[in-house]
């Protein structure tokens, strides 16, 4: 995620000299990793947060 906040920030601060759509792509493995690794990060605190209810 940290990619895609530098690119918009770039994109915000060039706006004015050079007004353009916003675009960003990843690679579907690039998409998947991100994925999976967010995944790994949130899945132990779903469970944690399901156990004190």
């Amino acid at each position: 995620m940290k990619a895609l906040e530098d690119d918009i920030r770039a994109w915000i601060d060039s706006w004015n000299e050079n007004p353009r759509a916003f675009t960003w792509t990843k690679t579907a493995d690039e998409i998947l990793k991100s994925l999976a690794d967010y995944l790994t990060k949130v899945t132990p605190l779903a469970g944690d947060n399901q156990r004190q209810t």
